[in-house]
């Protein structure tokens, strides 16, 4: 059936006179360099589901910068989300995986400002295909989203002596700036204004931000970002760090004469023995080209990209794996334990004060930090902390760290999202508002709006609690002041 309606759209578009951004009969319509593309529509919502942006890093590809795909002229459907990124948890995931997706309003003339998501999952897991990033409401409001999937794990970020013939390690990070470039190149197709780019993610995906925002090689191919739960203060693994990374984990693999050979389930295995013992094994590191110094320096030094930015976080950060992290967060403070409990007055158990401490160490502080020294070089800056609790979940909250997502895309009823109130609808869909206009035009504000201060003289943020929605002082001045003292800065 697939194949019919292809065919019938592809004589259908013999008599057409522009096939950039167009529909075919019913379908949407793009003409990129690597084919032509045929879509899906869903009410208002047109989308390309799966394209290709780079070939398959498998084989002799693989742990090798992402390889261009060869021009051609034949059509394709795009009806599909492509294979998530290999990972243990997920056994529909394939080696071949440097796919993205694009959602569109369908009929809608371009040019069209541009939102691309990069996913977290700490650099060794998620995926772009989850349905909790469904672009369809920001489609609906007149922008594009692209979704980009890029190696995870061992496969994204492994740096070994023999690998070293073309730089090892970062190869996700190549990724999405190969994504990125293909978005310049491919988005006016799809009606997308390849001047007007947003990057947005959250956690690991903002980290991937930052670091792009600070890259020789990715800057010009984004103008605004919006960084959601970063780990300001995140150090990159050193070199040597990351090589003796590498050696345990090739170690972990037994007799291995080449590594580009081995079968990826062998991989996998070696992989989760490896994060069993160190859950940070396989992330971005210093490799003197893409990535040459951590975040916090970069900022201090003014070496960013100077384009607005919103920065934010949760009041809450744990995760259901991040126990380790907030034992060692603790661990680090100064503070006596009855410090600790006036300062987080409404914690109910000593594990609720620790998690608040490792929230406010690793994120609250950092995003401050990082929203004072990006606002210092004159870029319009917009912090925000994110305290709202979906009204069904407040009698028992779930993890906090990702809890925003589903109010900025929207999504209701998917695995890792429930059904919203008429309450978390209001506040989902105002602060999906806020992000929309950053997206036209750096500025989140609007009419019908709370107005969001900048960050640039007064050192506010907008606060999106239970209650209400405004912008003021930070309510957590004397945490964060500690917090930064103890930093140092």
């Amino acid at each position: 059936m697939r194949f019919l309606l292809a065919l019938i759209a592809a004589l259908e578009l013999l008599c057409a006179c522009n096939a950039d951004a167009q529909a075919v009969g019913q379908y949407p319509f793009a003409l990129t360099r690597e084919g032509q593309m045929l879509g899906a529509v869903e009410g208002e919502v047109a989308s390309f589901k799966g394209l290709a942006y780079a070939a398959p890093p498998v084989g002799s590809l693989r742990w090798r910068p992402p390889q261009e795909l060869p021009e051609s002229s034949e059509m394709s459907t795009a009806y599909d989300y492509g294979a998530p990124c290999l990972q243990p948890s997920l056994p529909a995931a394939r080696e071949d995986c440097l796919t993205l997706n694009v959602f569109r309003p369908f009929g809608v003339d371009g040019p069209l400002p541009v939102m691309v998501f990069i996913h977290g999952g700490g650099f060794v897991s998620g995926t772009a295909n989850d349905p909790l990033f469904d672009g369809s409401r920001f489609a609906q409001a007149g922008l594009i989203v692209v979704t980009v999937n890029y190696r995870l794990g061992a496969f994204g970020w492994l740096m070994h002596p023999a690998l070293s013939e073309d730089g090892s390690g970062n190869f996700g990070l190549m990724d999405q700036i190969t994504a990125l470039r293909w978005v310049h190149d491919n988005i006016a197709a799809f009606g997308g204004d390849a001047n007007n780019v947003t990057l947005f993610g959250n956690g690991a995906g903002a980290t991937s931000i930052a670091l792009l925002m600070l890259c020789t090689q990715s800057r010009n191919l984004f103008q605004k970002a919006i960084l959601q739960s970063v780990p300001g203060r995140m150090r990159p693994a050193s070199p040597q760090e990351a090589e003796t990374a590498g050696l345990q984990f090739v170690a972990a693999l037994g007799q291995a004469t080449d590594l580009r050979a081995v079968e990826p389930a062998r991989l996998l295995a070696a992989e989760g023995r490896l994060l069993d013992k160190s859950p940070r094994g396989f992330a971005p590191a210093m490799d003197g080209s893409l990535v040459t110094e951590d975040i916090a320096a970069g900022f201090a030094s003014g070496h960013e990209s100077r384009i607005p930015l919103i920065i934010g976080s949760n009041d809450d950060e744990r995760r259901f794996d991040s126990e380790l992290e907030v034992k060692q967060a603790l661990s680090s403070s100064t503070e006596s334990p009855d410090e600790l409990r006036r300062l987080y007055p409404d914690a109910k158990t000593p594990s609720d004060v620790a998690a608040g401490f490792y929230t406010d160490k690793v994120f609250s502080e950092p995003v401050r930090m990082l929203a004072r020294l990006h606002a210092a070089t004159g870029a319009p800056t917009f912090r925000y902390r994110f305290t709202y609790v979906p009204e069904a979940r407040r009698s028992n909250p779930d993890e906090g760290h990702g809890r925003e997502l589903q109010f900025v895309f929207g999504a209701e009823g998917v695995p890792g999202a429930g059904i919203f109130s008429r309450r978390d609808r209001e506040v989902a869909n105002r602060m999906r508002s806020y992000w929309i206009n950053f997206a036209k035009s750096g500025d989140p504000n609007g009419a019908e709006l709370p107005h969001w201060d900048a960050a640039a003289d007064r050192d506010h943020l907008l606060l999106i609690a239970n209650d209400h929605t405004a912008s003021g002082d930070d309510p957590l001045l004397e945490r964060l002041d500690r917090l930064a003292r103890e930093s140092g800065k």
